[in-house]
């Protein structure tokens, strides 16, 4: 018998794009679990003619900030959470008031995150640091981060896939594109390219259950790097700004200088390295 979870630790220090390798300019961490009871029980030990498809919600946070890290996280439901968040999938779960992480409180934020990765059946967020957004720019670091999630997360539970059974995956993506996800590697590990449904959601954060629930991973992951960059750097007042472009930073900025987690691409952080 398989143990209950496994426990998922990625560091990511080059990235094959399109059969080109990157070495990458920092690496990219990626944490999480996969519950493999609740995987087998919800999805994968289903004796009914139709299988449900596996959602993989997938959002980001921090894309804005002068500051920090991208965080993208990616989570997957239980089958009967899983849905429209109109059609109230949540209701009377430990989940009920998950929506768009913009939408709630940081209060509530903070209570949603852990019932998150508590009940999700495998969730994962990878920390994409600023020195790799300078790299490749910001939208290419963030549409790296979503794919790195989704091919982790697949490749993890291709582990535990029946080989007769043809699991087929929607991957929810919040935004208007798809990241160009390796088709190839997964392959490998037995999933086919006609098993993926790749879904881009303009404000899928407020639509389906599990971006919602990547959105609260990705937010809340985030927040925690903020307040631990801002106890190492009081001066910068970056529990209250969270590195983004308010007048309080760019004073800090003027006054202390740019920060090593300052993303130098940025305009308002370059025009300060070039006085």
């Amino acid at each position: 018998m398989p143990k209950h979870t496994v426990q998922i630790e990625r560091i990511i220090e080059q990235v094959d794009i399109k059969g080109q390798y990157i070495q990458l300019a920092a690496p990219i961490q990626l944490s999480g679990q996969l519950n493999i009871v609740e995987l087998m029980a919800q999805y994968l030990v289903n004796e009914a003619s139709e299988q449900a498809a596996i959602q993989i919600g997938v959002d980001e946070a921090g894309r804005g900030p002068l500051l920090g890290s991208v965080n993208v996280a990616a989570a997957i439901l239980p089958a009967a959470w899983a849905g429209l968040i109109e059609d109230e999938p949540l209701k009377n779960t430990p989940l009920s008031i998950l929506t768009d992480s913009k939408q709630l409180s940081e209060k509530k934020r903070d209570l949603l995150y852990p019932l998150v990765q508590q009940h999700a059946v495998a969730h994962i967020v990878a920390d994409i640091p600023p020195a790799v957004i300078d790299q490749v720019n910001i939208l290419q670091a963030t549409m790296l981060g979503m794919r790195l999630c989704t091919e982790v997360l697949l490749q993890i539970v291709a582990k535990y896939l029946d080989e007769e059974q043809k699991t087929l995956f929607e991957i929810l993506i919040d935004g208007n594109r798809c990241p160009d996800v390796d088709y190839a590697s997964l392959a490998t590990v037995g999933i086919d390219k006609s098993a993926i449904d790749c879904q881009a959601w303009v404000k899928g954060d407020a639509r389906h259950t599990s971006i919602a629930a990547a959105s609260i991973l990705a937010k809340v992951s985030r927040d925690k790097t903020m307040y631990a960059l801002d106890a190492e750097h009081p001066e910068y007042g970056i529990a209250k700004h969270k590195g983004y472009p308010t007048r309080a930073h760019m004073e800090a900025i003027a006054a202390h200088g740019v920060l090593a987690a300052h993303r130098r691409s940025f305009a308002p952080v370059r025009k300060v390295l070039e006085r």
